[in-house]
């Protein structure tokens, strides 16, 4: 019997771009590991985010896209941030101003609050008091 060989990944196949070359959409989302539909939902959130779009619509990303789409990825999946909030701190970078981007990522809960309506809002009031409640009888029943 003989050994086959073990079947390659089309980026193994490829040879290896220089830094400075542009990447499609689909050597984009690989190096990154996320999907393709995920960086197109990026640009629209992402206004820095500038791929040139040549016929057809396709995307050919710049390094510097690369890098942003990167510091971007580690701000969403890293370090817990919102898209508003990566967004705040991306502009603050671009600012210059180091000293404005926040210490800790924010609650998803907190940002949320003023979107939610006054039913919602009691409703989630009354199910946290609940599970405080139920914390508290936790602690007595185990002390």
């Amino acid at each position: 019997m003989s050994e086959q060989p073990a079947p390659t990944s089309a980026a193994e196949e490829r040879p290896a771009k220089a830094a400075t070359a542009f990447r499609t959409i689909s050597e984009v989302a690989e190096e990154l590991d996320v999907a393709q539909h995920v960086l197109r939902f990026w640009e629209s959130k992402f206004p820095a985010v500038r791929p040139l779009k040549r016929g057809g619509g396709r995307r050919y990303y710049r390094p510097e896209d690369v890098e942003l789409l990167r510091r971007i990825r580690k701000l969403l999946y890293e370090e817990g941030y919102t898209i508003k909030g990566a967004q705040k701190v991306l502009r603050a970078e671009r600012a210059g101003s180091r000293t404005a981007r926040p210490a800790e990522p924010a609650e998803p809960v907190t940002e949320l609050g003023p979107q939610l309506g006054g039913g919602a809002r009691h409703r989630l009031a009354a199910i946290r008091a609940e599970l405080e409640e139920l914390r508290a009888r936790l602690r007595r029943a185990l002390a």
